[in-house]
């Protein structure tokens, strides 16, 4: 079995846009949670001002033998340079990926 939830929010005031998904699966006695997120910010570079955010990477991992779980999480943020209709402009994003396994309960997976 599986659920899936997806986000797609949008500002334009706020040059933003926000992608999100969350999906669970129930497969061969053990339950995957992934949630997935996306943000992307668009901000005009007037004049010289070329001080850009440093690249950031975080990865998280946990193994759980006794409760039988295993957690993952990774972030990234950058930002890249785009020049549209003769301007500058400074893209910044920051995707997540968020994983979480566990063993079902051998009764507890037959619920269908």
């Amino acid at each position: 079995m599986r659920d899936l939830l997806f986000k797609n929010l949008t500002s334009l005031p706020k040059k933003r846009r926000i992608i999100a998904s969350s999906e669970v699966v129930h497969k061969q006695g053990t339950r995957s949670i992934i949630h997935r997120h996306f943000v992307c910010i668009l901000k005009e570079v007037k004049s010289n001002e070329m001080n850009r955010p440093r690249p950031y990477l975080y990865v998280l991992k946990e193994h759980n033998k006794k409760e039988q779980k295993e957690k993952f999480f990774c972030r990234i943020k950058g930002s890249v340079y785009a020049l549209i209709n003769k301007k500058l402009f400074l893209v910044l994003f920051m995707h997540s990926l968020k994983i979480n396994l566990e063993a079902v309960p051998q009764d507890l997976v037959d619920y269908r």
